[in-house]
């Protein structure tokens, strides 16, 4: 049998394998395809079983794929600096739920639970680090009234975080502003938060 005809035979067997473990039908095409090439790289007349050979290697190739995105999910979570709300998200199996829905909900539990002061204060302190001067600065609060603030948002999100719901509203300007701070601009989300407060 030619390598063409192999490819032909085997193709739609591979690629069911890596539908079904990636759940992405561009990501199985991407890891059939290098699967092949891999394949056509090395000496064929040492396989003894192709299809076993060709079944073993687009199994390891999704495996490897799933824990790669699983760490960098992982590692874009832990960036956040969210863990009370973000736990829970962390817990579920993130090779197989997207990343931007765990961040839209949590998102939504922000703009549902706390009100737009308190919101402000907890996004800014627990996700970007701002102490109390500089949240004092922004907001024109006493740095007292500031930490009371942070310390009941905490409190209601530890309350919530154990029966967050998911038919809450959307909250898809907040998230774009603050995935952008995330990268360096903190501006438009102070900015955002400050127009929520008004």
């Amino acid at each position: 049998m030619t390598q063409a005809q192999t490819i032909t035979l085997y193709q739609p067997l591979l690629h069911t394998i890596a539908y079904n473990l990636v759940r992405c039908k561009e990501d199985a095409e991407d890891i059939v395809q290098e699967t092949f090439m891999k394949w056509l790289s090395i000496d064929q007349k040492k396989i003894e079983n192709t299809k076993a050979y060709l079944i073993r290697a687009v199994t390891n190739n999704c495996l490897n794929h799933i824990n790669s995105l699983r760490k960098k999910k992982e590692e874009y979570l832990d960036h956040l600096h969210l863990p009370e709300l973000l736990t829970r998200f962390k817990e579920i199996n993130l090779s197989k739920i997207d990343l931007d829905i765990n961040l839209a909900h949590a998102f939504k539990v922000l703009q549902t639970k706390l009100e737009p002061l308190e919101r402000a204060i907890y996004l800014l302190k627990e996700g970007f680090d701002f102490d109390y001067d500089e949240l004092q600065q922004t907001f024109n609060k006493k740095k007292d009234h500031c930490r009371q603030l942070f310390c009941r948002a905490k409190k209601k999100l530890n309350e919530e975080t154990g029966k967050i719901h998911f038919s809450l509203p959307e909250a898809s300007s907040l998230l774009k502003n603050f995935r952008q701070a995330c990268e360096g601009n903190a501006a438009q989300l102070v900015n955002e938060l400050k127009k929520q407060i008004s």
